[in-house]
């Protein structure tokens, strides 16, 4: 997920763990433990993520692609993390240390806040077709949820509403509320939301606002926790129903196709539209990847009216569940043969779960197509290889059914 998701989500779980533990005498140590409770909650949420710092272990891509969401997205390196956040906020903070001396249920508060974060900041991760790989190194496999997408404005409104109307300054507090409610509606005027996503957006800003005025902060805060519980619930719920229209569509057009794998990219705040990727095996030495939009309502919300700008790519009008805008056909037997030759290309295949080799380039469909390269996209040299790549991680390849790994 992006990091304000990751920084609301630590913000609220600071909040709510600081109304849940028993309230200090003293004024000045409520003062510090709430701080202390969102500051550390909110780092934590978002601590994994200082993996981009090493980004330079291998050249790019490469170096993005499997250091990012790496080992500080298992669980194995979890514990290093939180002791290490602890050992932070004890050097550095004089007034939490002394606090932290004293009070056994700030202890037990900055421990379940911490430990919180970091598992929420992989559970969110998972959630979208990206994936992590949380139990390496015992198990190196990829898990993708496949079910948010990687923005998700519903999460924004959810929590941002109503920790943005407990601040204390109203100069502030209407500015926060305010961009909460603006920066979607500047998204929908680009394209990237539907008008209908907004309303409905615009009406959980409401309720939230006025939860949180009504019942006050925690209570909006549970609410609003509970709303992001049930929206990843639906769309687990509509990502299963669109494998199913993508499971049914690819029998009538490729009845003798083999499915190997069907990618999901969620659209924002829309349960409706979704980025479908198929990969099939389609003979002995043939695979087939294809990309375009699906929606679950095709008389009520067409393929062709999903944000594009989501999408990558505009499909043709018409009223079938699955539009199909790019496909491309590969050789097994040339992916096994670049594999073996290039170890530059080998290391890409332990990140790459939709492979093209296209217009000198491999680049992994899941982000884009191969006439517009993106952060995935790896060239490939034509004449001779550079080195191969140093701290290369043992991944595991997403496309082991196609490279004969099992």
């Amino acid at each position: 997920m992006d990091n304000l998701t990751h920084s609301l989500v630590g913000l609220a779980l600071g909040e709510l763990t600081h109304c849940l533990l028993p309230a200090p005498v003293d004024a000045a140590e409520a003062s510090t433990r709430r701080r202390l409770l969102l500051t550390s909650a909110a780092l934590a949420s978002n601590f994994p993520d200082l993996d981009l710092v090493l980004t330079p272990l291998a050249p790019a891509p490469l170096g993005y692609l499997l250091h990012h969401r790496g080992h500080t997205h298992t669980l194995l390196y979890a514990l290093p993390q939180a002791l290490l956040l602890l050992a932070a906020i004890w050097l550095l903070w004089p007034a939490a240390r002394t606090l932290l001396r004293r009070d056994s249920a700030t202890r037990r508060g900055l421990a379940a806040a911490i430990g919180a974060g970091l598992l929420l900041h992989f559970g969110m991760d998972a959630l979208n077709v990206y994936g992590i790989h949380p139990f390496a190194p015992f198990d190196p496999r990829w898990y993708y949820g496949d079910a948010v997408f990687i923005v998700e404005p519903v999460f924004w409104l959810a929590l941002g509403t109503p920790l943005a109307a407990h601040v204390a300054r109203r100069g502030w507090r209407r500015l926060l509320l305010g961009l909460l409610l603006v920066v979607p509606l500047l998204f929908t005027l680009q394209g990237f939301l539907q008008w209908g996503s907004y309303l409905l957006l615009a009406a959980l800003w409401a309720l939230a606002l006025v939860l949180t005025r009504r019942l006050g902060e925690r209570a909006a805060l549970l609410a609003g926790v509970a709303v992001m519980a049930g929206f990843v619930l639906l769309q687990g719920v509509m990502a299963g129903q669109a494998r199913d229209a993508l499971r049914a569509a690819l029998r009538q057009s490729a009845p003798a196709a083999q499915i190997l794998d069907l990618p999901l990219s969620a659209f924002p705040a829309n349960p409706l539209c979704w980025g479908a990727i198929a990969i099939t095996r389609e003979g002995p030495d043939a695979y087939r990847i294809r990309r375009g939009v699906l929606s679950l309502a095709p008389g009520f919300t067409p393929a062709a009216s999903c944000p594009m700008k989501i999408g990558g790519v505009r499909v043709a009008e018409g009223r079938e569940p699955v539009a199909w805008s790019w496909e491309e056909q590969g050789s097994v037997a040339r992916l096994r043969e670049r594999m073996a030759r290039d170890c530059r290309f080998a290391a890409w295949l332990r990140f790459a779960r939709a492979p093209s080799l296209a217009q000198g380039s491999a680049t992994d469909v899941r982000f884009g197509v191969p006439d517009a390269p993106n952060f995935s996209t790896l060239p490939l040299d034509s004449g001779s290889l550079p080195p191969c790549p140093e701290n290369v991680p043992n991944w595991g390849h997403p496309r082991a059914d196609l490279l004969g790994l099992h």
